[in-house]
């Protein structure tokens, strides 16, 4: 079984401005301090936010999924504001998937506003494809968009 779910949110922030949160480690800073009790908890374990780079992410109590994933930052592309991490322990693969990826693009719409196109891939075996579509989502960053979008657009209008 091989699955892929992709989305697009607007935010009414430049693309350089959401690369310099999404394309650093400062994504998972925002992360604890806005969305900590909705989407949990963020770690670095190892790196400084580049390529190797491994997070946990610890799921507030409650949540479905194994409490926690680990993911491995695989590819960041600065160029063209690309991100995507693989998750290496808990979470989906706690659910018995064998893959699982994480991708962020950062897309520029126009010069005050940007497209975060989110989007996950995996596989597994065929067994768990009931698993997968009633678990794999992308409304936590679906969410995480929203809140990193809303923060910096306030934070510019502060300035």
């Amino acid at each position: 079984m091989h699955g892929h779910l992709s989305q697009d949110i607007i935010v009414g922030v430049p693309a350089a401005a959401l690369w310099d949160v999404y394309g650093s480690l400062e994504l998972g800073r925002l992360v604890d301090k806005l969305l900590g009790d909705v989407i949990g908890r963020v770690q670095v374990l190892e790196g400084d936010g580049g390529v190797g780079t491994t997070v946990k992410i610890t799921y507030p109590p409650g949540t479905p999924g194994g409490g926690y994933f680990i993911e491995r930052f695989t590819k960041i592309d600065n160029e063209n504001r690309v991100k995507e991490s693989e998750v290496i322990e808990g979470g989906y693969k706690a659910l018995g998937l064998d893959h699982f990826r994480f991708r962020l693009e950062i897309l520029e719409k126009d010069s005050q506003s940007s497209i975060i196109r989110s989007s996950a891939e995996y596989e597994g075996d065929d067994k768990l494809e009931e698993v997968a579509s009633s678990h794999v989502s992308l409304k936590p960053l679906e969410i995480m968009a929203e809140a990193i979008g809303k923060h910096l657009s306030e934070k510019k209008t502060a300035k």
